[in-house]
């Protein structure tokens, strides 16, 4: 089976997460992508340690690639990262703003030089501004963007539990590139793309900024919708959080009939519609609550299955590996196979396999001292 990138030459002068990503995603699907690491490797390599005796970070985004250390402070890995591009389609990097100009690979230059060539640079900040030339990664970015101030509950920002920024920002380069491969497709020409982080996270804030631009600012509140009530975790009498969601009076009413036993609250003027329910939020939580904290885990699920209400489990790590819709793909290491998430996208009629993980290569020249 011939996969859709197949014959496409990407070079990628990645580390961490958000370029390693989006270059996982092209070699996926089929694309070669020689990934361009530092004499003494991606530092993602030293993140952990938990995926057969190496980084997870690692395991997960550079299947696939094949590996190769430059030092690109010296001539012969400038020179021969020279020679890789000049057959190459995609070149990607997530180098400190400037730097791969000032190795001498400009703008300019892989322009004049590689007229085919897509080049897509991922930065902090973007290419100018007041900031272009600050650090950062992705917890600096959630902050930085307001993400935060609408994450956790009422006393305190929070983080979102995983490299959000990163595998957003990866996504976004990764769509940008096919694009420009269409469009490549029809004009013959390369392009110069430029995605940063910040501007990735900043649009998807649109909604919690135009709320804010509105007069209603966001405030956190946790496992519950800051304007939809009941949309929240309630906790069984196991001990265990169960999330629902009531999107519509119709739905409220069905809540009220068949799970909470009480179908005169459906149309009750204090709850009856969500502005309502909103506006007495303590009491329609603690309604439902109560409701909840009479019945097992098992108990609840197969009441609001039964009154079609949109539900799920709170789970932890264990919950997701045990979870009878996780798909997982093999993925073999250097040190043995791991078993990661498969990814989401499904072809009918196709079946993909994943490539190895780079073991960290001997440089091909030496540092330059």
């Amino acid at each position: 089976m011939t996969l859709p990138l197949t014959g496409l030459k990407v070079v990628a002068v990645e580390q961490a997460v958000a370029a390693p990503f989006a270059t996982s995603r092209l070699a996926d699907a089929g694309a070669e992508v020689i990934k361009i690491e530092r004499p003494e490797g991606d530092f993602a390599r030293g993140y952990d340690d938990v995926a057969a005796g190496q980084s997870s970070y690692f395991v997960w985004l550079n299947r696939g690639k094949t590996s190769v250390a430059l030092d690109l402070r010296s001539e012969a890995g400038r020179t021969e990262l020279a020679r890789l591009l000049e057959d190459a389609d995609v070149l990607v990097q997530n180098l400190k703003r400037g730097a791969l100009g000032r190795l001498g690979f400009t703008p300019e230059r892989l322009a004049r030089d590689y007229p085919r060539l897509i080049t897509c640079s991922i930065t902090g900040y973007g290419e100018g501004g007041p900031m272009a030339d600050r650090k950062a990664y992705d917890l600096l970015i959630q902050a930085e963007s307001g993400l935060c101030s609408i994450t956790g509950g009422p006393t305190e920002p929070a983080r979102v539990g995983m490299s959000v920024v990163d595998v957003a920002t990866g996504a976004t380069a990764h769509a940008a590139i096919l694009e420009a491969l269409i469009a490549r497709g029809i004009t013959g020409r390369g392009a110069a793309i430029s995605v940063s982080m910040f501007d990735v996270m900043a649009e998807w804030m649109t909604v919690p900024l135009l709320n804010h631009e509105g007069g209603k600012t966001p405030k956190r509140v946790g496992l519950a919708h800051p304007s939809i009530s009941p949309y929240s975790a309630f906790e069984t009498s196991d001990g265990q959080l169960i999330l629902i969601s009531i999107q519509s009076d119709r739905e409220w009413r069905m809540l009220c009939e068949h799970f909470l036993q009480r179908p005169e609250l459906g149309r009750d003027p204090r709850f009856a519609t969500n502005v309502a329910r909103v506006e007495n939020r303590p009491e329609t939580d603690g309604l439902v609550a109560e409701a909840f904290a009479s019945m097992s885990h098992e108990a609840a699920m197969a009441a609001l299955d039964r009154a079609d209400v949109a539900m799920a489990s709170v789970n932890g790590m264990a919950g997701l590996s045990a979870h009878p819709h996780l798909r997982r793909i093999r993925v073999d290491t250097p040190n043995g196979a791991v078993f990661l998430p498969a990814p989401a996208p499904r072809v009918t009629g196709e079946t993909r396999s994943y490539g190895p993980v780079p073991a960290l290569p001997e440089p091909q020249y030496e540092t330059e001292k």
